[in-house]
């Protein structure tokens, strides 16, 4: 792996820390307490969060379906029933 992956891989930080991170930008975005710029900022940011966040979710999304497939290669659906 190239040094330049590695670095790109290494900021990526959990996604709960993610999601946590993009709640808090997101309330304070929706105070309007500071000025444009700063909320500017706060934006370009949530959005960057947002993007790691759904990449992240993508990847786990890949390897339930992998987990998920039958001896024929084919996804096995089961409905979700809740337990008590």
């Amino acid at each position: 792996m190239s040094k330049l992956m590695e670095k790109k891989e290494s900021k990526i930080k959990p996604f709960e820390t993610s999601l946590k991170e993009l709640e808090k930008i997101v309330g304070e975005l929706e105070k309007g307490d500071s000025s444009l710029e700063a909320q500017l900022k706060s934006f370009e940011k949530g959005v960057a969060l947002s993007r790691d966040c759904m990449k992240q979710l993508e990847e786990v999304e890949k390897r339930v379906e992998l987990l998920m497939r039958d001896s024929e290669n084919q996804l096995k659906s089961s409905p979700y029933t809740e337990k008590p």
